[in-house]
């Protein structure tokens, strides 16, 4: 609805990760820097992490974009939560090798070390990405360690690239993981933008999809989106996006620190994050001339969403009524 008032080309926020969106921050291009180098090696692991939205699968969507896909064969495994031999077929799954419940682990094994050696005499490295690693059983990751052993002409032909949550650091630390942890070549923590680069991104996302300064962002705008996100990219796609609805139905071209913060405010209150009960105060005569006001803003407020609500309703109705 608001690519159509704004006039985009698109939707500048998905949270769908899209190499066309790829921002390259100072934590981003180091990043990738470690993933090309860790490349450059042909073998063992390469591990990166970050929290939740970091931009952890939209930076390889970045690298995958600028992979020669005539010298590389890719498989992604996202669903983590399985033992050691179901994660193997799930491998094997993604890299095109047919499968049958019976079949015993050897066979497996075998088809898996015959399927790379074949990709390697015809000039191809095998690439597998490991999503959510932190949900991995020691069973599992032992798995990817013995994958990791299969050599051409004593060459590995396997890497691993491992994506997890800042969790999973202390748990490669442990004592048990000592094998895998030997073969880890390139290690990066991913973290938040600052709030320069959340300005940034802000404005690289809108100028992919031909913003050209309508709506316009007053200078508070980006500072309070970057504090109502901590700088985590995909809080940030969150609230802008919703920013830029409430901005379409309001029929804005500014977008203002007090309409950020109002909308981060909404938004946090339709998820949840204002639903704990607290114990009720003991009501002073000053107390009760504040919540007096207080209801009062609510009163504006609720008379504010329902002129939202049936601007939306008009919208639709008039978006029906132009379908042929």
């Amino acid at each position: 609805m608001f690519e159509k008032f704004y006039k985009f080309s698109g939707l500048p926020f998905m949270l769908t990760p899209d190499a066309r969106f790829f921002f390259g921050s100072a934590g981003h291009s180091r990043a990738i820097s470690h993933l090309v180098y860790g490349l450059s090696q042909q073998e063992g692991f390469i591990v990166i992490t970050g929290e939740v939205g970091a931009g952890k699968t939209t930076l390889t969507e970045q690298l995958w974009s600028q992979l020669d896909r005539n010298t590389y064969v890719i498989a992604r495994v996202v669903t983590t939560q399985v033992s050691g031999d179901d994660l193997l077929r799930l491998a094997m799954a993604n890299f095109g090798l047919g499968d049958t419940p019976n079949t015993e682990k050897s066979t497996l094994l075998r088809r898996f070390e015959h399927m790379v050696r074949d990709q390697r005499k015809q000039g191809r490295r095998c690439l597998l990405l490991i999503d959510e690693v932190q949900n991995l059983s020691l069973a599992a990751m032992e798995e990817l360690r013995m994958l990791s052993n299969i050599a051409v002409d004593g060459k590995g032909s396997l890497q691993t690239i491992l994506l997890g949550q800042p969790q999973f650091r202390p748990i490669l630390a442990g004592k048990d993981w000592e094998q895998l942890r030997q073969r880890v070549l390139a290690s990066y923590h991913l973290g938040p933008l600052s709030e320069d680069e959340t300005r940034g991104y802000i404005e690289h996302r809108l100028r992919t999809v031909g913003w050209s300064g309508d709506p316009a962002w007053d200078d508070a705008a980006f500072g309070v989106v970057h504090r109502n996100t901590g700088g985590i990219p995909r809080r940030i796609n969150t609230l802008c996006s919703r920013v830029l609805l409430f901005g379409a139905l309001e029929e804005t071209h500014v977008i203002t620190g007090a309409m950020v913060d109002d909308t981060a405010a909404e938004l946090n209150r339709d998820l949840g994050a204002d639903l704990e009960p607290e114990p009720p105060p003991r009501l002073t005569a000053e107390d009760r001339d504040d919540l007096s006001r207080r209801l009062e803003a609510l009163e504006r407020r609720a008379f504010r969403q329902e002129q939202v609500f049936k601007r939306v309703l008009d919208l639709l109705e008039a978006n029906a009524a132009a379908r042929p």
